[in-house]
């Protein structure tokens, strides 16, 4: 490899052959040295789980052409981070990349996703992450018209460098290449959702659900990445594993434990 290029990590949560990651792929390919570490199968909504009770399982293949390396593994996003840094590259890559996720990974999505916490996990271990989103959870969804926006952001996070133990969390709205008003720094949106459940009952008379809900979002604010993707903008979100809440901690300190 040319040690003028980035070594740069890819993986996802929707699988190594999902379309999100396909496109991902083409774009790393352009601007550095490219090994995907990616799941078999679909892991979404698997967060920050890792395979500790099961064998893990990690092969390579070809997917299709292109002169990156690329390994399926049967676990996790998180441990295809871990499995990769520690084991199939034995080093740090210069940067890692998880997406193009098929649906919002904005607001409190970030803490169910798979993808995120791939990117998390590459912060853990210090590498800069970016997670990339696009909100069509189609999986025939059109990556092309977000690839220069993908590019830029990725090619600015490699020269400008991205802060020690934080990921960049980068959402697309799902408009055309002409609606997208441009690019803006937020912040994770106060949201929640509110869980449903539909209680149903199989054949043989055994009861069982299907998790559904509705997302409220309770923050109004025009610096928030929910507003930006309602009005059209890219959203980039700087997150970190730190999960310390700093302004009640010397509130805390003072309880006298």
């Amino acid at each position: 490899m040319d040690k003028k290029r980035p070594l740069i990590l890819v993986t996802n949560d929707d699988g190594i052959t999902a379309p999100g990651i396909r496109s991902l792929i083409e774009v790393m390919n352009e601007i550095g040295d490219v090994v995907v570490i990616a799941p078999d199968s679909p892991q979404s909504a698997m967060g920050h789980a890792i395979t500790i009770n099961s064998t893990l399982h990690c092969q390579k293949v070809n997917v299709d052409s292109g002169p990156q390396k690329e390994y399926s593994c049967s676990g996790t996003p998180a441990d295809c981070i871990k499995l990769g840094i520690n084991e199939i590259l034995k080093k740090k890559p210069d940067l890692c990349v998880s997406g193009v996720n098929h649906g919002s990974n904005a607001s409190i999505n970030v803490i169910y996703s798979g993808t995120m916490s791939a990117a998390i996990e590459a912060s853990i271990e210090g590498v800069p992450a970016i997670g990339f989103s696009l909100l069509d959870y189609s999986w025939k969804a059109d990556f092309n018209h977000i690839k220069n926006y993908i590019k830029e952001i990725t090619l600015k996070s490699l020269k400008n460098g991205i802060p020690n133990g934080t990921a960049l969390n980068v959402n697309f709205p799902k408009l055309n290449e002409k609606e997208i008003k441009g690019i803006k720094v937020c912040n994770q949106a106060k949201a929640h959702w509110v869980e449903k459940f539909d209680k149903r009952t199989n054949p043989q008379g055994r009861e069982y659900y299907w998790l559904t809900g509705e997302f409220i979002n309770n923050d109004n604010s025009k610096e928030s990445d929910e507003w930006a993707l309602k009005n059209g903008y890219i959203s980039i979100v700087p997150i970190t594993y730190d999960l310390t809440n700093y302004s009640v901690l010397k509130n805390l300190q003072t309880w006298n434990f």
